[in-house]
């Protein structure tokens, strides 16, 4: 038998090894948020329930304190019916707790962050050659929760974090309380009154965990037309505004790829207005003929407005990431002076 309680206090060492090493990465702003949302998960604060600044405030000194003790630390191997397994094959340690109901997940995200996480397994499947998992409550975590992430050809959607994502996304529209905006468009699909939160949260998630694989096909996909070189160029931008461009562009190449085609093709109306009420900052800035073909098609009811755009899309991104290739394996490095009038353009 797998004590799955002690594995998860091991797991979540690594979580706050990884914590503890990356966290100054962040703003101060981004590092307080992450830490709010974080502070609710742990303690399983209700996404409804107000946080009082004091609690946090009190905790998030402590975690810090607490992280003096990790810094220096490396990532300890999963223990699992007497096998040391490196907490970054998350294949091996699937194989020993699919069987259980869990899913463990082990990958880098933004900044080069490792990020490690275990869950109750509530479905899994294959798409197109690609090993699709989906986790429900999460047992063990750490300071970034990425609503889905793919690692080689395994995608990963955790249901719990995109409900708290998602959560949050609806939050900062109604402090703008702005009625003619995707958001509020999305809404419309699924929200009878202001009284049926959580039956919202559940109908949303179920739908835009459908996105989320969209999104994590079509990263597939572009991974494959970029091959390995994308991967050196990003692992050589860390914690850099470069490096966010990059990843965004990547992010529009599978978007045009899979996501919006996805969904047009499923009618999806929600999920395409949800998918634009997420296009917002370096994303917009980069792609402001998407917001033009959405807004045709809001306006004047013009599917054909997007279905241009996912083709006009995937040729833009495709050849700016080629670009950005050559551009590397030219110099054999990366050289940011190089790869800035590429992006920036």
């Amino acid at each position: 038998m797998i004590d799955i309680q002690n594995l998860a206090k091991a797991i979540q060492t690594n979580c706050h090894i990884s914590d503890a090493q990356y966290a100054g990465n962040y703003s101060l702003c981004v590092f307080l948020l992450k830490m709010r949302e974080y502070y609710r998960w742990e303690k399983q604060i209700p996404l409804s329930h107000a946080l009082t600044k004091g609690d946090v405030g009190e905790w998030l000194s402590q975690r810090e304190c607490e992280w003096a003790d990790y810094e220096e630390l490396d990532f300890e191997p999963i223990s699992i019916k007497g096998q040391d397994i490196d907490p970054f094959d998350d294949c091996t340690i699937n194989d020993l707790l699919n069987p259980l109901g869990y899913v463990y997940s082990g990958g880098h995200g933004i900044f080069g962050k490792p990020l490690f996480f275990i869950g109750e397994l509530e479905a899994q499947q294959d798409i197109d050659g690609l090993q699709v998992y989906i986790a429900n409550k999460e047992i063990a975590r750490d300071l970034v929760a990425p609503p889905a992430m793919i690692i080689e050809k395994r995608i990963f959607i955790r249901k719990e974090s995109l409900r708290r994502f998602i959560w949050e996304k609806i939050e900062e529209w109604r402090w703008k309380s702005d009625h003619e905006t995707p958001m509020a468009r999305a809404l419309g699909f699924y929200q009878q009154s202001s009284e049926d939160v959580e039956q919202t949260l559940d109908a949303m998630v179920d739908n835009e965990s459908d996105s989320a694989i969209l999104h994590e096909i079509g990263e597939a996909k572009a991974t494959d037309i970029l091959g390995p070189e994308w991967r050196e160029i990003i692992s050589q931008l860390p914690h850099s505004g470069l490096e966010l461009k990059l990843r965004a562009v990547k992010d529009h190449m599978a978007d045009m790829i899979s996501t919006l085609p996805g969904l047009l093709e499923s009618e999806n109306l929600p999920a395409i207005h949800f998918y634009f009420a997420n296009f917002t900052g370096m994303r917009k800035e980069i792609f402001p003929e998407a917001v033009t073909a959405y807004n045709e098609w809001v306006t004047n009811n013009n599917e054909t407005a997007l279905e241009k755009l996912c083709v006009s899309g995937k040729n833009k991104w495709t050849e700016i990431a080629g670009k950005i290739k050559q551009t590397y394996l030219k110099d054999q490095s990366v050289v940011a002076e190089h790869l800035e009038p590429i992006v920036n353009f």
